[in-house]
């Protein structure tokens, strides 16, 4: 078993995990997103002001020229982002898993791999999600956009720098003192960096007067799409690995007891 076998079953889990989240997030998230961009071009419209001309023009008018249409963005759009993103994530954490075999105590191939992808969900996507959430349209000021993205990948930093470090002293602990003493110190570890960042990085609190039932079913979507993506992941790259791993060590059973012949 090689990076490269794993890359390409990385590749078949990442494009099938793109389509399924494409399928989640258009039928789940995109009724919410229309909602949001309904409640955005109202209130556009509501703060029309008057040019130095005399007449008056709205938000609305100044993204007449938009190129990409609505429909495109909730389709074909979607699916692009979906499907890049997934064989992207696909990609590197098969080669991630590569990376860490035999090296996660006695886990198999797929054992281990099913743990990288669980681990990254956390890290990388869950926790963070949990800091800060995914907005729609019309939440939040342009101005601040830089500041939040920053806050948000530092956060995304510090939890996955976390998870790195909780897991090698997870498995220093373990030869130590065992299995259980070292994956419940890591995992208490791991929260307990990542509870002082939560309290330590500034909060974003931009919502304003936006419905709170559609912020909350947004962002429900949201998860669920995100879900999905590593889900998928998790579970066919999980597949693929365990059945290489099993049709490799049955090859070379044969493979020994011909020789022994």
């Amino acid at each position: 078993m090689n990076a490269r076998a794993f890359l390409i079953r990385g590749l078949i889990a990442g494009l099938l995990a793109g389509l399924a989240a494409f399928f989640v997030g258009y039928t789940v998230g995109e009724p919410h997103v229309d909602t949001a961009i309904a409640l955005e071009e109202a209130g556009a419209a509501a703060e029309d002001t008057v040019a130095e001309d005399g007449h008056t023009h709205s938000h609305a008018d100044e993204e007449a020229g938009t190129e990409v249409s609505r429909t495109n963005q909730a389709t074909w759009g979607l699916l692009t982002g979906t499907v890049t993103v997934g064989l992207a994530l696909g990609g590197l954490i098969a080669l991630i898993a590569a990376a860490t075999l035999g090296r996660i105590g006695r886990l198999l191939p797929g054992q281990s791999t099913a743990l990288v992808t669980v681990i990254g969900f956390v890290s990388f996507a869950l926790v963070p999600f949990l800091k800060y959430p995914a907005t729609p349209p019309a939440v939040g000021s342009g101005e601040t956009i830089g500041a939040r993205t920053a806050l948000y990948f530092g956060f995304v930093l510090v939890s996955v720098i976390a998870a790195v470090a909780a897991s090698y002293g997870a498995l220093k602990l373990r030869e130590r003192f065992g299995t259980y003493v070292g994956v419940v110190a890591g995992i208490a570890g791991y929260l307990l960096v990542v509870g002082v960042a939560a309290q330590i990085f500034e909060t974003v609190n931009e919502v304003g007067d936006f419905p709170a039932d559609t912020l909350w079913f947004f962002r429900r979507a949201s998860l669920f799409t995100i879900a999905t993506l590593w889900g998928v992941i998790g579970v066919v790259l999980t597949g693929l690995i365990g059945r290489l791993y099993a049709a490799e060590t049955t090859e070379a059973e044969r493979r020994q007891l011909a020789a022994a012949l």
